[in-house]
């Protein structure tokens, strides 16, 4: 699929940014809005995030691993247990995640947004998944 298809497949949804570096956060946010995504956040803390949830509607999230001196892990497992996809983005090594999430894709930091929305909407890129 195109870069340009999958980038669409962000359009009118509200995606959870939790980065704790503030200009990759906000540069996530722009690339974000600029192709049609409700950007819940950002934020850099497990706690903001975990309210972010509970306050907000969200479709999908895009986690870095390490927040300061934290690690995402229970937004992770916050969202998988109200059934909503994310992705790990992080330049760390991949065998920092927990084994219960290895079928959860892993990218690189959020520059690479095409690959992330079709990691993240899978169900919605191939119609027998639906």
């Amino acid at each position: 699929m195109e870069n340009s298809t999958c980038l669409r497949l962000f359009e009118g949804k509200s995606v959870l940014v939790v980065e704790d570096e503030y200009f990759l956060a906000d540069e996530t946010r722009l690339k974000l809005e600029m192709i049609g995504a409700v950007v819940v956040g950002p934020t850099g803390s497990v706690q903001d995030a975990l309210d972010l949830i509970n306050a907000s509607p969200v479709d999908a999230a895009i986690l870095d691993v390490h927040l300061g001196d934290e690690l995402v892990f229970p937004v992770a497992e916050e969202l998988e247990r109200r059934d909503i996809p994310f992705v790990f983005a992080t330049s760390y090594d991949p065998s920092i995640i927990p084994v219960k999430f290895t079928g959860f894709a892993l990218c690189e930091k959020p520059t690479e947004l095409g690959k992330i929305a079709a990691a993240l909407f899978a169900n919605e890129t191939d119609p027998t998944l639906n």
